[in-house]
């Protein structure tokens, strides 16, 4: 045997199978040619010099070790070659082995390698990665251990390594209407918004005092209010594209995007409090901060999430998430009206019950599904119901929810419709109510200078066997405020 550059390391370690110990022994880097895995994808393909590039070890160096050994061992002597002048290792094609050399430079990073070099080893080694693959990545990442938060922290860096990569990727496309096209054009529109407030923000940040004058405060709270709207492109997101992707088996990235969804929408509540407050220095800070992170975010989204849905979803997909997404609205834009297209293969809507029907016995009377329906979404509370199987089977549907749902919840586990920072309580709420230790929960919010109070309630039958949780919501802002006494009929009042 030959051994340079070209020496396939599958074809080395079956020829000597002594090598495994011997090189996961000679360069820590080479430990992981321990993983079954690794050497059944990534081992299979290897040429030296691929392996020599994952080791950052020289091609030289490397061959020289190889062939001492098998001298040591067999006797025998081999011949060597190197890699020729200025040649770089062919990149890895194969999807399962390009995957796990993307999570063996991930790996690295998380343990703290240069950024600088990963890159190179990146460019070295794969050279080209879709969006679509750096989710499916992430993802195994987090099944094998790796914490969602650590992800996170590191998520920007990562789009870092393959920033030059996903650049040559042109953004996805989708005929105008479609979910994936408005949300690209609410991107779109953020830019705008985005650009305007940074004008306004650095002339802020280099101005020569701490206050802000009348004229920058008037600007500045229109463009904050105007960014509030990132909101409704984050629930569609939480509550329509990432449901999907929990079907398909893919959570981990999903989980990553919405904390850091919270993180902007914390950092854009404090600016615009600095801004009340006058306070031209954090709010400059706090502001060019969450601007920075929403083109981070359009950059996730349009280079990483929108392909991967592209690749995972179909066309009964994307019609859930059209109806989820009209209930929710729309930031910025209007849709295009030209999706879906009429024909075959569009869903309807299933028609309403009508007022017959065979009603359903309670325990005092009896209704029919309509009449359940008609009052649960005709009180002034938002309704959710989960099952014992933590999963969501009910909201209700009124028309003007505290906290916007869609049908894309239904049939998700519960601790997916939650921001990942609140699933801690939610589980340990679950957790007392399973146990029989508590029947109730409560809490109240300000919510855009309205108080909310949101109260959970253990279900139990008859056996006092636990079947699920009540979650009940209310605006009680003017129940709060109510003094003395109504007695009488006020609809004949006067106006005063």
């Amino acid at each position: 045997m030959v051994l340079d550059a070209r020496t396939k390391l599958d074809a080395l370690l079956k020829g000597y199978p002594f090598l495994l110990e011997f090189l996961a022994g000679w360069s820590p880097k080479f430990e992981k040619l321990r993983n079954p895995l690794l050497r059944k994808t990534v081992g299979r393909l290897a040429t030296l010099d691929q392996v020599a590039a994952l080791g950052d070890v020289a091609l030289d160096a490397l061959v020289a070790a190889i062939a001492g050994e098998v001298l040591r061992v067999t006797g025998e002597t081999v011949e060597r070659g190197g890699a020729p002048a200025g040649a770089a290792a062919p990149a890895f094609t194969d999807r399962a082995a390009k995957k796990e050399v993307l999570k063996d430079i991930i790996r690295d990073l998380h343990r703290g390698g240069d950024v600088e070099d990963l890159k190179k080893r990146f460019g070295e080694l794969v050279r080209d990665v879709s969006g679509a693959e750096i989710g499916a990545m992430e993802q195994e990442l987090i099944a094998e251990g790796l914490p969602e938060e650590e992800v996170r922290r590191l998520c920007d860096v990562h789009v870092r390594v393959f920033e030059e990569s996903l650049a040559a990727h042109a953004a996805p496309e989708a005929a105008p209407g479609h979910p994936l096209h408005t949300l690209m054009e609410e991107n779109r529109a953020l830019e705008k918004v985005l650009a305007e407030a940074q004008a306004v923000l650095a002339r802020l940040k280099d101005g020569p005092g701490p206050g802000i004058g009348p004229a920058d405060r008037a600007r500045l709270g229109g463009l904050f209010a105007s960014l509030t709207e990132i909101d409704r492109h984050f629930l569609k997101k939480e509550n329509q594209l990432f449901p999907r992707l929990e079907e398909k088996g893919v959570s981990g990235p999903s989980k990553v995007m919405w904390a850091v969804h919270d993180d902007i929408r914390a950092h854009l509540k404090e600016a615009r409090r600095a801004l009340e407050t006058g306070d031209a220095e954090l709010a400059a800070r706090t502001g060019l901060w969450a601007l920075q992170e929403m083109r981070d975010m359009v950059t996730k989204e349009e280079k990483i999430l929108f392909p991967m849905t592209l690749e995972l979803f179909d066309d009964a997909d994307w019609l859930r998430v059209k109806k989820g997404e009209e209930e929710i609205g729309y930031a910025w834009i209007a849709p295009a009206p030209a999706w879906p297209p009429a024909g075959p293969g569009q869903v309807e809507a299933s028609p309403a019950a009508g007022p017959g029907g065979a009603r359903i016995a309670l325990d005092a009377g009896a209704l029919t599904a309509e009449q359940v329906d008609l009052m649960l979404t005709r009180l002034p509370l938002d309704i959710s119901f989960v099952d014992e199987a933590d999963t969501v089977v009910y909201y209700s549907a009124t028309p003007e929810r505290i906290f916007p749902r869609t049908p894309g919840v239904i049939g998700r586990k519960v601790q997916n419709c939650h921001p990942p920072k609140s699933v801690d309580t939610v589980e340990r709420i679950l957790r007392a109510f399973k146990a029989g230790e508590r029947d109730e929960a409560e809490f109240w919010i300000d919510l855009r200078g309205r108080l909310v109070h949101i109260r959970y309630f253990a279900l139990r039958d008859r056996t006092g066997a636990y079947r699920g949780t009540l979650e009940v919501s209310q605006d009680v802002t003017g129940v709060r405020a109510l003094r003395g006494e109504r007695r009488l009929l006020d609809w004949d009042r006067e106006p005063s």
